[in-house]
């Protein structure tokens, strides 16, 4: 059983256009695919807000907005941006607490959170599982390792969530169609 079995949804996942075909056939640098981790994610939850914060780019079709392939590259290179500019100045606070400057060439967003905070898999490292760490990083300001997968990150995103109660951990978004 899977930690996400345990998400409460709001409503029926919205998954019309995600792109399935992208989830499986896609390929890293490293020759594999997506973390089953994240796979198990979007197939199960598809579009959405995770414990009210968190956006989780899943592979959308074509003519979508807010899908893996357009979003991640995009914030992607913003980061590494950011991060190649803190490394010339000499920044060294960020990549505190768990990250050094090799990191930044493999990481990659791939969801953003309603502050600013992003989420990242660094691509050079895979586990046995195939899985990639996860980091976050405050306003693209530091890395902070949340763990080996996704699955393993997420109670510690459910902890460090807005405070109070909530009836459902993830609430299903409408697919936007782009113009």
């Amino acid at each position: 059983m899977s930690v996400f079995s345990s998400i409460r949804i709001q409503g029926a996942p919205t998954l019309e256009h995600v792109d399935l075909d992208v989830l499986d056939a896609y390929r890293f640098a490293d020759g594999g695919g997506f973390p089953a981790s994240y796979r198990e994610f979007v197939r199960s939850l598809g579009w959405g807000r995770l414990f009210g914060l968190w956006l989780v780019y899943p592979p959308v079709l074509d003519g979508y907005a807010d899908g893996w392939q357009a979003r991640s590259r995009i914030l992607t290179e913003r980061l590494q941006e950011a991060y190649h500019d803190g490394l010339a100045e000499e920044f060294d606070w960020m990549i505190e607490p768990d990250g050094d400057w090799s990191l930044v060439d493999s990481l990659r967003v791939f969801a953003i959170s309603e502050n600013g905070d992003v989420l990242l898999w660094d691509t050079a490292v895979r586990d046995e599982h195939g899985e990639f760490p996860v980091y976050r990083s405050q306003r693209m300001n530091s890395l902070w390792l949340l763990g080996p997968s996704l699955d393993a990150a997420s109670p510690i995103l459910r902890a460090e969530a807005l405070s109070g109660e909530f009836d459902f951990d993830f609430e299903p978004l409408a697919a936007q169609r782009l113009s």
